[in-house]
């Protein structure tokens, strides 16, 4: 990146989980058709408790189903990877990139450093992960590989996947904050990875981050973007979509 390039930059929204995913989808899909775009980058959180599925994710096990019938989960499948987050108390970030490298490693260190300099900022020291993958899991958090940053007692603070796209990258990252034990054990029938305070308040790490995104990629100026009239129809589509597929279980 030799010339200055503008990242797009969402305020915070909390929605549900179909509307979350259709405004990733329509960024994706706005980077394809708009010869300027290079980058945007968005941090949301969710109304209610959502299970997020891969998109790889076929078979759902029986006590999920069930969970969302008696209405004590809202269940969405995410257009990316890997296997199923838990949504509640946390921060999820959402990074659309017209041009990554496109070795998948590479894209992954990438992807991710301004996060391990983001929340080293906060006081948490954060390393890449070093498993391999594990398809026998359905829990994205009980694995790290690459794509994963842990603390020194390997407890996974922020895991995530990606999509791609004509060589364009749409990469979701979930940074656990404050989980739902009780939550947590009824879906995954273990409790969550042991969060550290100094990043549980949301607004100071979407601060930290933000600064950390600029400071590792100096090249990079966050721009403002509102979605339009245009945009939210658009999206509105998208979520109706996402939500008849899950409805299909």
């Amino acid at each position: 990146m030799n010339t200055q390039e503008e990242v797009l930059y969402l305020d915070p929204l909390e929605l549900s989980g179909p509307e979350q995913m259709a405004i990733d989808l329509f960024l994706l899909e706005k980077s394809f058709t708009d010869k300027d775009f290079f980058m945007a980058i968005r941090f949301y959180t969710w109304d209610g408790d959502w299970l997020s599925i891969g998109k790889n994710q076929k078979e759902l096990p029986r006590k999920w189903l069930k969970l969302l019938k008696n209405e004590q989960l809202k269940i969405v499948r995410r257009p990316s990877g890997g296997n199923a987050v838990l949504h509640s108390g946390g921060l999820t970030y959402a990074l659309i990139w017209k041009d990554p490298p496109r070795n998948k490693k590479e894209s992954y260190l990438q992807t991710t450093q301004w996060l391990k300099n983001g929340i080293k900022k906060a006081g948490v020291n954060l390393t890449f992960g070093n498993q391999a993958v594990n398809l026998s899991t359905s829990n994205c958090f009980s694995n790290s590989t690459l794509a994963d940053l842990v603390d020194e007692n390997k407890n996974k603070y922020i895991g995530s996947a990606q999509y791609w796209k004509k060589g364009h990258l749409l990469q979701h990252g979930e940074i656990l904050m404050e989980p739902s034990k009780q939550l947590w054990k009824k879906v995954f029938n273990i409790g969550p990875p042991n969060i550290k305070n100094e990043i549980k308040e949301k607004d100071k790490i979407i601060k930290l981050l933000k600064e950390s995104l600029i400071k590792t990629w100096p090249n990079l100026k966050l721009s403002n973007y509102k979605l339009d009239k245009k945009d939210k129809e658009m999206i509105n589509r998208l979520a109706i979509d996402n939500f008849e597929k899950i409805h299909q279980f």
